[in-house]
């Protein structure tokens, strides 16, 4: 046990002890510099980077042109959170809450901005029909999924990814703490995969697109690089669905947009087009 902190009678922000993004965060908000955020050709612009909630919108993007929706072309841009980019005058203009993903529906007479990734997935699935029940108990079901998963991550990753791979010490009570949850949601998981195919039944939906860029990665060993340390293999329906979203070509797609890290072929920092997407999945495969 380190020395025993008391809080202080009024707290006031340590940049000394705050780890790797302590020149980034701040306890206020809005922006911070005036910067104009670029504009490509397609009625929807994504403002994002591939953390997992980022994959969630860029997975469902490239279904929705898998599956034929013309319409749901876009171009995407990579914000550098570690850089500050997120609080340009541009960004919080899309997202006063200065969080990626952030997206810009030019399609209609008026732009309509959509922030926080799980409202993003509604939107586009209700928008262009795709990926969302139409009968009421099956979407209800959906939804309860894509709202455990909105209110599950920041357990997994402002709580257990950020004690056990970002931050400065590691401390022995917080990692428990979340170790312990995280193999919770885990258990929740695997207990309903046991008795479905995906995540909200035998359809595939924003559910799953919602939830496997966080737990599909984890247990697969490209989150955290925890998968041995929660014992990832214990929870077999999870690994056999997580193995059954990242097999679908639309997921290995999304997956490298806004990704500026890796090899070579998982970099697709900026996407205009299919072919920015193809050129790298080509190197893949050589």
């Amino acid at each position: 046990m380190t020395e025993q902190y008391t809080p202080p009678t009024v707290w006031t922000m340590d940049n000394e002890n705050g780890g790797k993004w302590a020149s980034i965060n701040r306890p206020d908000s809005g922006a911070r510099h005036q910067q104009a955020l670029p504009q490509g050709q397609h009625p929807l612009q994504l403002h994002s980077l591939a953390t997992p909630n980022g994959q969630k919108v860029t997975i469902l993007l490239e279904e929705l042109l898998a599956a034929g929706v013309s319409q749901a072309e876009y171009d995407a841009y990579i914000i550098n959170i570690g850089e500050g980019e997120q609080f340009s005058s541009g960004f919080v203009a899309i997202n006063p809450n200065s969080k990626i993903p952030a997206l810009l529906d030019n399609s209609g007479d008026k732009p309509i901005r959509v922030f926080e990734s799980g409202n993003i997935l509604l939107y586009l699935a209700e928008k262009f029909g795709h990926f969302i029940p139409t009968d009421l108990a099956a979407k209800t079901e959906m939804m309860n999924w894509l709202f455990w998963l909105q209110g599950s991550a920041p357990y997994l990753g402002g709580g257990f990814g950020h004690f056990y791979a970002y931050a400065p010490e590691k401390f022995e009570y917080p990692i428990n703490r979340f170790t312990m949850e995280a193999k919770r949601q885990l258990d929740v998981l695997d207990k309903q995969l046991a008795q479905h195919e995906f995540i909200a039944g035998d359809e595939y939906t924003i559910a799953d697109m919602a939830i496997w860029p966080w737990y599909g990665n984890l247990v697969l060993g490209h989150l955290y690089n925890a998968a041995t340390f929660l014992d990832v293999a214990s929870y077999k329906h999870v690994v056999r669905w997580a193995n059954t979203i990242a097999n679908r070509p639309a997921v290995q797609r999304g997956q490298v947009v806004n990704r500026s890290w890796g090899e070579e072929w998982e970099q697709v920092p900026n996407r205009h087009s299919a072919k920015d997407i193809d050129v790298v999945l080509e190197k893949a495969k050589k």
